[in-house]
């Protein structure tokens, strides 16, 4: 393609609002152009990217014995209301009316959608199991859209669904769609890594994403090395984390301790180490009241908490709610003596903790000498804890340790079980012809997300650096000096020999300055670019670089062609 005919058009300037890497160099790389606030045009250099892509995840999602079908982005709302997510999943659902005041929805996925196509066409075992996807454009309506395609209202998405006679066969199909996805971006040629995962409004049984490592990520994860265990933050366990040595039991005595309400001003205050101070959180979960115990030291994970409460709203409780419970200013609250309308929920690492210091639900004051069962005792000890590097990992018989990085989520695949097919009657008839909801399975793909992420990933000071699977061409070609016939007669010979031999290149032909020219193609990051300039042709040669690295290497014309082929195997490999 020649760059003078093509739709692609760079520029300098960096629009106010993007505030990720991919963001700023997809606009300036001529990739997207916004239309509205988390809606953007697909301009032909990206779109080439996201088609490759798609060609990628089809290929693959095949050989897990996927199928293709495409549904309607217009979905109506008996459907969710038939499954009860039309109130339940809130405002990002863009909801809306036809002419006749009919309610629909913009779809932001389709479980509700392929459920009803299923359970209209399947009656036996016999016809189970059964996996479907489509690549189909959905809409969140995000409260904050922002960071370009990472976190848009409307986006480009891969989602599959599976039907089962039971949950083995779900398994089964799981970790094939599993081995699908890391083959995938495998093929992309990313770094990533898949962690359990918090199922979300999704829902089910089990989740995993599929994360593109990179430092301007949105998500925490925590993996080990030496025992592969990896998770997001929002679902990650531990392994016992150490406890000093247990105490012979002291008074319970309250000490004053004005205007002390950090856990690191308070151990400062007393004198002890911050995982001796207890501190408690008070939450108010549906218009009830709930304290958690926690480690000074640590935070409350609020993704388990409120799994662990099954509320629809769990926040912390107002300082009106805290002087409720505790009859104390926020600050000063601590597990002995709460309200009895107030349920203590305990972290399992304060349990070993003997003589604690935690507040003593009055203003400027707190307990030391503290301990379980003598001085309080909680109604549960629940997991709540938020992990972070350096803490053991779950694994049993591994000494390993988790290291804590960022990583941009890119794939999320759920064990459903019967959520909605019990919901919207999606049943089938068994051997002894009985009926049965169908087991589910639902995996999603970003696939503009996952664009943006190769880009979070592989970039310089200067611009993008595409692996090879997903540049949108192999290789620029830049015609030097256009006013010289024969740069200009070299440059058309290589160009037309590329494409003879099935090499995706663009072709600078402008008629713009060598600098413009270098500047743009760093900016743009093909993976392979050759240059046809005068200075090399009077020696017979031109001039081959690699984005990655941009060594140069002096070729002879004749071996030009040759040579790039080789370059882009490597890469590609």
């Amino acid at each position: 393609m020649r760059w003078s005919r093509y739709y692609l058009f760079t520029t300098r300037e960096v629009p106010a609002d993007a505030e990720v890497v991919s963001h700023r160099l997809m606009i300036r790389a001529g990739m997207i152009k916004k239309v509205a606030a988390g809606i953007y045009s697909y301009l032909p250099f990206a779109l080439r990217s996201l088609q490759k892509l798609e060609g990628i995840v089809r290929k693959e999602l095949e050989k897990a014995d996927c199928v293709e079908l495409s549904m309607p982005a217009v979905q109506p709302a008996e459907l969710w209301r038939e499954s009860g997510r039309w109130e339940q999943y809130g405002k990002e659902l863009l909801r809306i009316q036809d002419r006749h005041d009919r309610d629909f929805c913009f779809g932001p996925t389709h479980e509700e959608v392929i459920t009803d196509i299923v359970r209209h066409d399947v009656r036996s075992y016999r016809q189970l199991p059964l996996n479907l996807f489509q690549i189909q454009t959905k809409f969140r309506d995000e409260i904050r859209p922002r960071f370009g395609l990472m976190r848009g209202r409307e986006f480009l998405m891969k989602d599959a669904y599976s039907f089962h006679a039971d949950e083995a066969c779900l398994d089964r199909t799981y970790r094939a769609m599993a081995d699908a996805y890391g083959r995938i971006f495998q093929a992309c040629g990313l770094d990533y890594v898949s962690v359990d995962a918090d199922s979300g409004t999704i829902g089910g049984s089990s989740s995993h994403e599929y994360m593109v490592v990179a430092s301007t990520g949105e998500s925490v994860v925590v993996r080990c090395q030496e025992s592969g265990y990896a998770a997001n933050v929002e679902k990650a366990i531990i392994g016992p984390l150490p406890t000093a040595p247990a105490e012979d039991p002291q008074p319970l005595l309250e000490v004053a301790t004005p205007k002390t309400t950090a856990v690191a001003e308070v151990a400062e205050f007393l004198g002890v180490a911050e995982e001796k101070v207890v501190k408690t959180l008070i939450y108010e979960v549906d218009e009830a009241l709930v304290a958690i115990a926690i480690r000074g030291d640590r935070e409350v994970n609020e993704v388990k908490l409120k799994n662990l409460l099954d509320g629809d709203v769990v926040v912390l409780a107002s300082e009106e709610k805290v002087r409720q419970a505790t009859g104390s200013p926020v600050g000063f609250a601590g597990p002995i003596g709460l309200s009895e309308e107030v349920r203590l929920i305990a972290d399992p690492t304060v349990r070993g903790l003997t003589n604690f210091v935690c507040g003593a639900n009055k203003a400027d004051a707190h307990f030391t000498g503290a301990n379980w069962g003598r001085d309080a005792s909680p109604q549960q000890w629940e997991d709540v804890l938020l992990a972070q590097g350096g803490d053991p990992t779950p694994v049993e018989g591994s000494t390993g340790v988790l290291e804590q990085f960022r990583g941009i989520e890119v794939g999320h695949i759920f064990k459903l079980g019967t959520k909605y097919s019990e919901a919207m009657n999606c049943n089938f008839l068994n051997e002894e012809g009985k009926g049965h909801p169908m087991a589910m399975g639902c995996y999603g793909l970003g696939i503009g997300r996952t664009v943006a992420a190769a880009i979070e990933q592989n970039f310089d000071e200067d611009g993008i650096i595409w692996p090879m699977p997903l540049a949108p061409f192999q290789v620029l070609l830049i015609a030097l000096n256009p006013k010289d016939d024969e740069v200009v007669r070299q440059a058309e010979a290589l160009y037309d020999q590329l494409r003879e031999r099935g090499v995706e290149v663009l072709y600078d032909d402008r008629k713009g300055r060598p600098g413009v020219k270098f500047k743009d193609a760093d900016l743009i990051g093909l993976p392979v670019r050759v240059v046809v300039g005068a200075k090399s042709l009077q020696e017979g040669k031109v001039e081959i670089s690699l984005r990655r690295d941009r060594e140069r290497q002096l070729v002879d014309v004749a071996d030009a062609v040759g040579r790039v082929q080789e370059w882009i195997e490597g890469e590609a490999t």
